[in-house]
Formats: C-alpha cells, sequence, structure tokens
C-alpha cells in the first residue's frame, strides 16, 4: 500500500461515502430492493447485505487477531446468511444498512493502536487498512447498486486509496506486466516483464481492475479484462 495510512483521513473518506449511499437508497421501496444490480445474480437487496456483513466483519477484526476465526466465515453459511438477508423488506435492510456502518464507525473511533498487526487472508497489514477495506467496499457497491453512481464522480483523494488498494489485490491473480500511470502522478506496476502503461484518472484505473469499466475506460489497456473484484 505504500507509506503509513492516515486512518482519520481514510475514515472521514469512508464516513462520507457511506452518507451518500445511504442516502441514495433510503427511498428504495421493496421491488427496487428486489431489482437485479449491476452485479450478476445478486439484486440490491444481495449488495446491501454483502455489505452489512462487510461492516461486522471489519469490526470484529479490529477488535479480534484474524478474521478466518470468525465462525461466519464458513462459505457455505455466508451464502445462506446472505440469501436471508436479501429476502428481507425495505425497511429491514435500511435499517441493517446504516446501523452497521454506525457500530462499524464506533469501533473505529475506539481503537487505540492503529499499527498493531492484523492477519487478512495470508497476509500481516497493520490495523489501519481495515478503513481503507471499507472504503473499498462502499464505493464499489455503490456503483453495483446501480442508482446512479459513476466511477469518474468519485473525488482524486478517495481514488487514490482506492487504487493502490485495488493494485494490492490483483497483485495476487498472476496480472499482465503493466505499468499503471493516473492522472495524478501515482505509478504503479504489476505483473513481470516488460510492462504495458495504461493511464488514466485513480478511480478508473481502480474501476478498471476491479471489473467494473471496460479496458475503453482508460488509455492503453485494449484486450486487458480483469475479473470482479
Amino acid at each position: 500500500m505504500g507509506g503509513p495510512i492516515p486512518v482519520d483521513v481514510v475514515r472521514q473518506l469512508v464516513s462520507e461515502a457511506t452518507s451518500r449511499l445511504v442516502g441514495e437508497t433510503i427511498a428504495l421501496g421493496l421491488d427496487e430492493w428486489r431489482a437485479p444490480s449491476r452485479l450478476p445474480g445478486w439484486s440490491r437487496a444481495h449488495v446491501a447485505t454483502h455489505l452489512t456483513r462487510n461492516a461486522d466483519d471489519l469490526g470484529w477484526l479490529a477488535l479480534n487477531e484474524r478474521l478466518d476465526k470468525r465462525p461466519t466465515t464458513d462459505s457455505d453459511a455466508y451464502f445462506a446468511a446472505m440469501e436471508r438477508g436479501a429476502d428481507r423488506d425495505a425497511l429491514e435492510l435500511q435499517i441493517d444498512l446504516d446501523t452497521s456502518a454506525g457500530a462499524l464507525s464506533r469501533v473505529f473511533a475506539a481503537v487505540p493502536d492503529w499499527k498493531r498487526p492484523v492477519e487478512l487472508r495470508g497476509y500481516s497489514y497493520p490495523l489501519a487498512i481495515l478503513p481503507v477495506i471499507r472504503l473499498h467496499e462502499v464505493c464499489l457497491h455503490r456503483l453495483d447498486l446501480g442508482l446512479g453512481a459513476e466511477a469518474f464522480q468519485i473525488e482524486a483523494e478517495t481514488g487514490r486509496y482506492l487504487l493502490r488498494w485495488a493494485a494490492h489485490k490483483v497483485a495476487d491473480q498472476s496480472p499482465p506486466a503493466l505499468q499503471l500511470v493516473s492522472d495524478s502522478g501515482l505509478s504503479l506496476r504489476l505483473g513481470q516483464g516488460e510492462p504495458r502503461k495504461v493511464r488514466g484518472t485513480d478511480a478508473a484505473l481502480w474501476a478498471w481492475l476491479c471489473g467494473r469499466l471496460s479496458p475503453s475506460a482508460v488509455e492503453g489497456a485494449e484486450g486487458v479484462e480483469f475479473g470482479l473484484l
């Protein structure tokens, strides 16, 4: 991720992104919640349920050492919980989306040491990575809800944190050799060998790496597509 993470700054970005998402969903009726999202096979209610459980998981991880010690990480239990969660009514979905985000914010506010190491999917990170992960989840799934939010609307400061995190995650997938060059001056290497340069805004590069934008949305990425992140 490169350098210390300014936790207070990222937490504020999370708060702002969450407020926008909750504001966009607050008037949704049940039919709109049950409508397909931009994620194949998922309704908007599935997306909301995933976001609420992500808040729960990150809150748990902030208080513990490893997420895989949490009982609900079993894949069958997770998908069963997703289906149950997506079958709730509009008010229940909205309340859970709002209250789970609020609970996570309170947990983050009480963290005494953001340098404490935490294990996540085989990597050791400082605890400060958790607000970055939450920022990624909120911004990504706000796009997936399909309520008008688009990657080009994401602020430059937010985009820089999102791009760094997505590049870190994609690096595990044996990507082609790429040099990501953003309009903000950020330059990141992926893969092995002589890299192809790909240019764009931080947010556009992030959304492309996450499988939410086509290669045509950034410069130099023709023929290079990534799966959903």
